[in-house]
């Protein structure tokens, strides 16, 4: 045990399944992996099966946290929706590890409603980034509107009826104005950004406050980045050449251009945050998802205290 957490290999975390069933086909895990991110069916076996059942003991356990709240109030049944974080790098694959999950939660037996967020939903608009000066750290703790984020996530505790978070365009690289995406009484909502885990500033709460559980999606540095520049290839034959795109102009570099473009704006802005902002805030996961350099996941810490 390490700071806490009790470390697997693969192989003990997968041998933690048990009997819980696949309910994923491969057509549907093509569908849901991120670009240039090679996770197979193998890799959803024998992490995000046990990963479920973990998830699920811990669902069943906050609903009865909840009962037996409730029963000391003698306050009539108060459903109190489950929020898990997802936090980590650019390029590093929460985005695939919250869409996953977010398709293998909705399969548990009892059917839960589970809605799915991100955090760039809660960037500033580049207006305003553009006008504040900070337009290039857009990723980093002070873009985002952490009061409208909080109060969301606060709002979805409370088990309001409707939420609304608004709408976030990679392809526009901004807020799409006047766009929400509803939040409708969710059972879990699944919480997945760069700054999740971020503490609050003094006297004020953090979005994680609100998390019943939360992971956090880790690699070597200079792995993301390998990742982070192929990744950067793959948008500019695919994304980027969409005329509406904001980085329009990347699909016509040369190779060699965008190779040093990408690099530079991983040094200068996605590992700054990175090694600033985000790896500090891996010590308050509940989880740690490890992978290696073949974008596997090699081993899992989990925190016991």
């Amino acid at each position: 045990m390490n700071n806490g957490y009790v470390e697997l290999s693969r192989e003990q975390w997968s041998e933690l399944r048990k009997n819980t069933p696949l309910t994923l086909t491969a057509d549907e895990l093509e569908d849901l992996r991120g670009l240039d991110d090679p996770i197979d069916l193998a890799e959803v076996t024998d992490i995000y099966l046990p990963l479920t059942r973990l998830l699920n003991l811990h669902f069943t356990g906050s609903k009865q946290r909840s009962t037996a709240l409730n029963a000391f109030l003698g306050g009539p049944e108060r459903r109190v929706p489950y929020i898990l974080g997802i936090a980590g790098s650019v390029a590093v694959g929460k985005s695939t590890t919250a869409r996953l999950l977010h398709t293998l939660l909705k399969r548990w037996p009892e059917h839960p409603n589970v809605a799915l967020v991100t955090t760039d939903s809660f960037l500033y608009p580049n207006a305003v980034l553009e006008a504040r000066g900070i337009m290039q750290r857009k990723g980093f703790p002070e873009s985002y509107d952490r009061r409208a984020l909080v109060r969301f996530v606060a709002e979805v505790k409370a088990g309001a009826a409707e939420v609304h978070a608004p709408i976030y365009s990679h392809l526009e690289y901004d807020i799409v104005q006047g766009e929400t995406q509803l939040v409708k009484n969710p059972d879990i909502l699944i919480l997945e950004g760069l700054n999740v885990l971020q503490p609050a500033p003094p006297t004020a709460l953090a979005v994680c406050d609100y998390f019943d559980f939360s992971i956090y999606v880790d690699a070597r540095v200079e792995d993301i980045r390998d990742w982070y520049v192929a990744r950067f290839h793959k948008l500019r034959q695919t994304a980027f050449e969409d005329p509406q795109s904001y980085f329009r102009f990347i699909a016509d570099l040369s190779h060699e251009e965008a190779s040093t473009f990408a690099r530079n704006v991983w040094r200068d802005i996605n590992e700054r945050n990175l090694v600033e902002n985000i790896l500090p805030t891996r010590g308050r996961a509940g989880l740690v998802l490890q992978k290696g350099a073949d974008h596997s996941i090699r081993r899992v810490r989990l925190r016991r205290t």
